[in-house]
């Protein structure tokens, strides 16, 4: 595991927040573990889709953030990708909120909806990042676990075809901050209780597989 320098003290420091996690969150990331350890045990690996609305914002911070939290406890066989109910675009204010952790960002087309490429290792491929519904070709049809990262998609897709096993794992949406001065510290803070759980959840996953 090398994270790039920055984005490994962002890392080291988030680390430090674990017993600020609410208890009920906790047990839900906990629980969230013990499915993602049974299926690395039936499967040998684990996909993890990370599902909200519009596929801008949640959903794309929890895919970024669980694959880099897997790759820094040296879980490789999870791969994360991320959907919504309809396609939309990777909100800008959440790329920035990414790049001002560590990550390195190249942004590969110009259209309403950019392919933008997000590094977290040197040594490693990056994540394609761009708005998509979240049974799109490139996600896994069959045999992975969807987290529903906003009420809304909890709520209008009690049933996503596929899923190994569904679970609730939702965020106030950043959005509520747009165009208001705190809109780049609501996303700061977004980014960074995400990255704090799912870091938190990878942590879970190392020790019990070690058990």
């Amino acid at each position: 595991m090398s994270l790039f320098p920055p984005l490994q003290e962002y890392t080291k420091s988030i680390a430090k927040d674990f017993d600020k996690i609410e208890r009920e969150r906790k047990q839900g990331l906990t629980q969230s573990a013990n499915e993602i350890v049974a299926l690395l045990k039936e499967k040998q690996f684990a996909k993890l889709t990370f599902i909200c609305t519009h596929n801008s914002r949640r959903s794309m911070f929890g895919q970024i953030w669980a694959k880099t939290a897997a790759h820094a406890y040296g879980l490789n066989n999870i791969l994360t990708y991320s959907g919504g109910t309809e396609a939309t675009a990777f909100n800008e204010r959440a790329v920035l909120a990414v790049g001002k952790t560590g990550f390195k960002i190249i942004k590969k087309s110009e259209d309403e909806n950019p392919l933008y490429e997000i590094f977290y290792d040197e040594h490693e491929e990056p994540l394609q990042c761009y708005s998509k519904v979240y049974d799109a070709a490139e996600n896994p049809q069959t045999d992975f676990i969807a987290i529903m990262t906003c009420n809304h998609a909890d709520e209008n897709c009690p049933f996503i075809p596929g899923a190994y096993r569904r679970i609730p794992l939702t965020y106030i949406d950043p959005k509520v901050s747009d165009n208001t001065p705190e809109e780049s510290s609501t996303y700061n803070e977004r980014c960074k209780q995400i990255a704090t759980e799912m870091f938190f959840m990878m942590s879970c996953v190392q020790e019990l597989l070690k058990s």
